[in-house]
């Protein structure tokens, strides 16, 4: 009995002990996280009770801004002006009662946007509270981002695009479809909310509008992707680089398939040295290129380029644009060659292969894209701007001029030929058309323009189109029309 008094007395101890760990834990270590947390109610009223800091434009448009409401315990309502609601709402996101303010550049620059207070730099700081809200300008143009939403629109289907500075990383424009109005999501009326959370969800997670399909999805890039397996070859095999294929090449054979074979799109033939392969997208020489490159280098390369890692963009949930380890490949040629491709199991983002063309038009440097230019208190001092950083050099200067070379060859004499792209832009492109084994297609393109000195660099992808429709002729006029409007000309 005694021995049982005493272990029940420990346990007990041990039952106390354990409580005032949590306590300490609760109180001290995890004080401010739980205060801080969007989940806690009163974190929730605080945030509503005070005003937000605005949200504009890189060309000075108001895109968020919140108005007193004249009542408890939401005091003020976020609200993003109508005439640029849905064409910005991916980037901006939405502040929510209910839904909270995890999404675009409302979660992102979170802790500017709301209420806190300011560094203490002088005497005067230490006696005054300063309590302060600052403002984010982005680096996205509304006046590009309309003209690029006016392109998308006209599909009539799911599509994105993304207009990248190759030479900061700056987002001059991203806009995708289908997009939704963040007001009805930001409301302080409960039931507007959830009806809207219910709409825009009704689809599931695959055509919601709140995933972006110009950052967020991915997809399988096709050919567009014969962009990291030439920079692949240019780099590390010069044997391959100068390998030439019989122009009448049609298709090859699968090494340990049962017989399959690769073929060309529609079983046109085709073939030469690189620059014809990748000017006529030649699937058999580049599927052959691909097995005889290895997995190693293929995949190496894609991961410089920012696959199989998170997104670099300065906005939550971006997609991880994949491509299978290089031990997957191990006895698996045929799907080697179809990776080299775009296909097999390779997906990307619009904004994956956006940084690819950047890589070329710069020279071989991944700038690190970004959304935010700069951030102003609410006396219009310089809280902090963006400064260029560079994500990673995935080729040399010569090879990405050499790369570049044969980008224009698409456009000159190759699969974007009859796109109609004006001689004066110099546009260098990449066509892609991914068929998904689901009667469906992906079609691509990838340009950045002027090729001797490039500052746009643009990605559009439009999924699920019939099966014979390629990514020239429908991605093709939409890549020229925002390219146009990029570099201010007709065409």
């Amino acid at each position: 009995m005694e021995r049982r008094i005493r272990l029940a007395g420990v346990f007990v101890l041990l039952l106390f002990f354990g409580l005032f760990l949590q306590l300490n834990n609760v109180q001290f270590l995890r004080a401010h996280a739980l205060a801080t947390s969007p989940g806690n109610p009163r974190t929730i009223t605080d945030q509503f009770g005070q005003p937000r800091g605005d949200i504009f434009s890189a060309d000075g448009v108001l895109l968020a801004s919140s108005v007193a409401t004249g009542k408890t315990p939401y005091a003020y309502q976020r609200v993003y002006p109508p005439n640029t609601a849905t064409l910005f709402a991916q980037i901006t996101g939405y502040s929510s009662i209910l839904y909270g303010t995890y999404t675009g550049v409302e979660g992102e620059y979170n802790k500017y946007l709301t209420v806190h207070t300011t560094p203490i730099r002088n005497l005067h700081d230490l006696l005054t509270n300063h309590q302060v809200v600052d403002d984010v300008t982005l680096t996205v143009r509304a006046s590009l981002q309309e003209q690029v939403a006016a392109a998308i629109n006209a599909v009539g289907s799911p599509a994105g695009a993304v207009v990248l500075d190759p030479s900061t990383g700056a987002v001059e424009a991203m806009y995708a479809t289908p997009t939704f109005d963040p007001n009805p999501l930001s409301s302080i009326d409960i039931p507007t909310e959830q009806k809207a959370w219910l709409a825009d969800n009704a689809g599931g997670y695959t055509t919601t509008p709140l995933v972006s399909n110009a950052f967020q999805t991915t997809l399988a890039p096709g050919s567009d992707f014969k962009v990291i397996t030439t920079s692949a070859i240019l780099k590390g095999r010069p044997d391959l680089a100068a390998k030439v294929f019989p122009t009448s090449l049609v298709q090859i054979p699968l090494p340990n398939s049962g017989g399959r074979t690769l073929h060309n799109y529609d079983y046109y033939p085709c073939g030469g040295d690189l620059a014809m392969l990748v000017a006529q997208s030649c699937d058999a020489a580049f599927g052959q290129l691909g097995m005889d490159l290895g997995a190693k280098a293929l995949v190496d390369e894609a991961t410089l380029y920012g696959f199989n890692r998170p997104s670099p963009i300065d906005l939550p949930g971006a997609g991880v644009s994949t491509i299978p380890p290089a031990s997957s490949f191990a006895g698996n040629l045929p799907g080697l060659a179809y990776s080299a491709i775009g296909q097999e199991n390779v997906s990307a983002s619009v904004l994956q292969m956006a940084m690819a063309a950047s890589a070329v038009a710069d020279g071989g440097v991944i700038m690190t894209p970004h959304v935010m230019a700069q951030i102003r208190d609410s006396q219009g001092n310089l809280v902090t701007s963006y400064v260029p950083t560079p994500f990673s050099r995935v080729m040399s200067a010569q090879d990405a001029a050499q790369l570049s070379t044969f980008m224009q060859g698409v456009v000159a004499f190759g699969t974007a030929s009859a796109v109609g792209f004006p001689a004066a832009w110099n546009v260098a492109a990449k066509t892609g058309t991914a068929q998904t084994g689901h009667n469906e297609n992906n079609d691509w393109m990838v340009a950045f323009a002027p090729a001797s000195h490039p500052q746009v660099a643009v990605a559009v992808a439009v999924p699920f189109q019939a099966p014979g429709t390629v990514g020239a002729g429908v991605a093709g006029p939409l890549v020229r029309s925002i390219i146009g409007a990029a570099l201010g000309q007709a065409g």
